[in-house]
């Protein structure tokens, strides 16, 4: 499996990029309902809301981070100072380490905890911590906003204190990555999180140097609570050998069923490694040099391989997993990590997602090394028997000559009427479209469609839909980029599939002309039309403690942050008036720009990446 982003949100945010200046003729339909700054941490991001407005959010660059300075050495001391040295020309409102001594005391300055943070978050994804001998910076929070007005409120999940224990008050260990997908109308939450990492004993190695490392019990796992975080209900991988396993739940409906991917099987590469007695975990020469726990979580990437699958939480909450299948039945000597994943269901418990599948269509006998190099957007479903189905839609299967399996097409939301959504890829382009797809007609009907989007070479997504076949995604409206160095500028799109003649509207144009807001994406829309999304919003700006940052005449500096916000329909809308136009962007309908973040979101959706380092 590939790691999870630990930094989540990596933003190249400055307040020179504001947009507030560009104005377009439009009709004001929606307004925006600011879901607030969190109380610890500086960025929040819309995920899924329930019909009654409570809404799942998802954060990062916690405030105050907890690091554990008596586990850093001298060297490691001079090297954040070294750090901070090379790179305060490239980080916003920092500067060089302040005071180093009372850095090493344990009792930094907000300047100087930022580059302890940022020290730890570059060891832990560089090869200068193969052995976890650096605490792990998770750096996100999982909340939830109970709608207007109200503030979000984080849900701990698997976090604990740093002895493993947890009361109210404690200091959380802030190394794990805590995801809440959504909430149901009868307020049950969802999500994926990862236990803590916890500092091992002092171990001795073989040339006797004491050393630290870092463990944890298990990767990510899904998760229920049916009261704001009081009581969780962990979703247990049906395989969990060597690590605990690893699994997700992306999506619940209202009839109790939930979806994702557990882990289902071994990988026989790694768990050869592990039982090996010559160069592996089993060999003493090796655990004389890191503990054999150390060893058997340095290999957890890849070791599992992961299928789609839906979890049930009972009335006498028993969560009870049933697994969905493969597009592809392997040959029996074929030892490939073949999954897939589940990543939403409706209320008739039909699931889509995505899956690995041969590059030619019709391969019904395949040989051990029969060509896969794609993975397709399906349909998990029972037939007229019983039996459960995996359908790719008709879709036709190329060769990608890759190295790796090419993310071609994925179903990222259904509705109840059974219409489906996500992106594909246009072959001749490869340039990345979004779909929508009636699942209702026979198999042999089904055909994904394309709308055309803002321009011909916009990459688009269509995140979700609501009953009444209203779609919400991310597109890009920028043509061109003023560096090949900055992606393109997304907005956040509607498009209704129930007009006679559908055309994709920037949720920028639908705002009042001088909106402070830009929508960079959106993420959801439920059946009341209330639309999660994400904006960048002009804000003060706050310390790595948490406190305001100030000009030299004491006024509050502002900056641009990433933002969830609710968009609310306006009853019967307001015209605006704009004239100015921004020429760059190619467009059917009037658009506003956006900001360059990277990595926005692969994120919190869990579903391109994974934290399993």
């Amino acid at each position: 499996m590939k790691q999870f982003a630990k930094n989540i949100l990596v933003l190249g945010v400055t307040s020179a990029l504001s947009l507030s200046f560009l104005n377009f003729s439009h009709a004001a339909t929606y307004e925006v309902v600011d879901k607030g700054n969190a109380e610890n941490l500086e960025y929040t991001y819309g995920k899924k809301q329930n019909n009654q407005g409570v809404m799942a959010v998802a954060g990062t660059n916690i405030y105050n981070f907890p690091v554990q300075f008596e586990h850093l050495s001298e060297t490691d001391f001079n090297s954040i100072r070294s750090f901070a040295l090379q790179f305060h020309d490239y980080q916003f409102g920092l500067d060089e380490i302040e005071d180093f001594e009372a850095l090493k005391a344990g009792n930094p300055t907000a300047n100087d905890l930022a580059w302890t943070k940022l020290f730890l978050q570059d060891r832990n994804s560089s090869s200068q911590n193969p052995n976890f001998e650096y605490q792990i910076v998770g750096d996100t929070a999982a909340m939830t906003n109970l709608g207007d007005g109200s503030q979000s409120t984080e849900m701990r999940i698997f976090d604990t204190g740093f002895d493993g224990t947890y009361s109210a008050g404690s200091v959380i260990t802030r190394s794990t990555v805590d995801v809440i997908e959504g909430v149901t109308d009868s307020n049950i939450a969802f999500g994926t999180a990862s236990a803590p990492y916890l500092a091992m004993p002092e171990f001795t190695d073989s040339s006797g140097n004491l050393r630290t490392h870092w463990v944890r019990e298990h990767g990510q796992r899904g998760f229920f609570s049916p009261d704001s975080g009081a009581t969780i209900y962990p979703v247990l991988p049906i395989e969990t050998r060597y690590g605990g396993g690893i699994s997700a739940v992306f999506d619940m409906n209202e009839n109790g069923s939930a979806v994702g991917y557990s882990s289902y099987k071994l990988s026989e590469l790694r768990e050869e490694y592990v039982l090996d007695e010559t160069g592996g975990c089993a060999d003493p020469g090796v655990v004389d040099d890191i503990p054999y726990e150390i060893c058997v979580q340095k290999v957890q990437s890849g070791m599992y391989y992961i299928q789609a699958f839906k979890a049930t939480l009972s009335a006498d909450n028993l969560v009870e997993t049933e697994q969905l299948g493969l597009l592809v039945t392997p040959h029996v000597d074929d030892n490939r990590a073949f999954s897939s994943q589940a990543l939403a269901v409706n209320n008739n418990g039909v699931a889509v997602g995505y899956a690995h599948g041969w590059d030619a269509n019709d391969v019904t006998t395949p040989t051990s090394t029969q060509p896969l190099s794609g993975s397709y957007a399906v349909i998990f479903k029972e037939d007229e028997l019983g039996n459960k189905v995996v359908f790719d839609f008709n879709q036709l299967h190329y060769r990608f000559n890759t190295n790796s399996v090419f993310s071609f097409s994925r179903a990222l939301d259904i509705n109840d009427n059974g219409l489906a959504v996500g992106y594909t890829h246009e072959i001749s382009t490869s340039v990345k479209k979004f779909f929508y797809v009636d699942t209702t007609v026979p198999e042999s009907e089904m055909e994904l469609i394309t709308p055309k989007d803002f321009f011909t070479t916009s990459k688009s997504t269509a995140f979700a839909v609501n009953s009444t076949g209203i779609i919400v995604g991310e597109a890009e409206i920028e043509s061109h980029n003023d560096s090949t160095n900055n992606p393109r500028r997304t907005a956040g799109f509607l498009y209704d599939t129930s007009n006679d003649a559908p055309v994709m509207t920037d949720l920028n144009t639908l705002l009042e002309c001088n909106s402070e807001y830009n929508v960079l994406n959106a993420s959801d829309i439920n059946d009341e039309g209330l639309i999660s999304a994400t904006a960048v919003i002009k804000s003060d700006s706050y310390d790595a403690k948490g406190e305001l940052r100030l000009d030299a005449s004491g006024n509050a500096i502002r900056i641009d942050v990433v933002r969830a916000i609710l968009l609310k329909p306006i009853t019967g809308g307001v015209i605006d008036d704009c004239s100015e136009v921004e020429e760059k962007v190619e467009r059917q309908g009037a658009s506003i720009g956006g900001i360059a973040i990277l990595a926005l979101f692969s994120l919190l959706g869990l579903r391109r990446r994974i934290f399993n380092k």
